[in-house]
């Protein structure tokens, strides 16, 4: 374009980053990597990294989920676009512009370091101490957001294995809001739900003690929940 000077701004960077969410022997976990080099070398911080000038952010949140972590396939993990971070001072390096995604997955094989990440591990969510930048912000805004989806979506299903126990569903929303549940009134609403669960036909699983095995359910077609299920008073902190 004639007379635009491109050079008339400071440039700056864009960063994606990644909250990555899984619940693991009963408790709230987070996809955590070990800085590699500075700033903040030695630090857990998020997965992430630099948008290269032929990517779009989804593409290097992928690319750098990939590299980071070493896990070996991450193309059809479901992001979702969290906010946009863009304090001038979020960064000691330059001003960095970050594009922050949030993901829900069952239990994924165990990470590994790659990149400029000394390693990747699951850890317990809040049980780290401070993380590297202004990741504590992106974490704390992340776990707010499943909180919220999990009244208004069938995305607690995410967490669950292909077939499972109410038992286990309602664990699941335990967990990731802080708070314990009536266990028949989460039942009632569960299957009161169109689409939310199905049956699995014939199928049921010994879960301990000595009543009888709990049936089994999958995921149902369902992808909005009609009544939302609200969480109780008191949102965890």
């Amino acid at each position: 374009m004639r007379g635009y000077d491109k050079y008339a701004f400071e440039p700056f960077a864009v960063t994606v980053d990644l909250a990555v969410f899984t619940v693991r022997a009963g408790e709230l976990q987070v996809l955590l990597v070990e800085r590699g080099q500075e700033p903040y070398a030695g630090r857990w911080a998020l997965p992430g990294g630099f948008v290269l000038p032929h990517e779009s952010a989804e593409t290097a949140a992928r690319r750098e989920l990939a590299e980071e972590t070493g896990l070996a396939d991450v193309s059809g993990l479901h992001l979702e676009q969290l906010r946009t971070y863009s304090e001038p001072d979020r960064d000691p390096r330059m001003r960095v512009v970050s594009v922050a995604y949030t993901a829900l997955v069952p239990d994924l094989p165990e990470p590994r370091g790659g990149g400029d990440a000394a390693q990747a591990r699951w850890l317990p969510y809040g049980g780290t101490g401070p993380l590297a930048f202004d990741h504590d912000r992106i974490l704390a805004d992340a776990r707010e957001r499943v909180g919220a989806k999990l009244e208004y979506t069938c995305l607690a299903t995410s967490f669950c294995p292909s077939e499972f126990t109410l038992g286990e569903l309602q664990q699941i929303y335990e967990t990731v809001w802080g708070t314990a549940l009536d266990r028949p009134n989460f039942r009632r609403k569960v299957l009161a739900t169109p689409g939310f669960v199905e049956p699995v036909p014939g199928a049921a699983r010994l879960t301990g003690g000595r009543g009888k095995p709990a049936a089994l359910y999958r995921a149902g077609t369902a992808t909005t929940l009609h009544p939302p299920l609200l969480r109780p008073e008191g949102r965890p902190s």
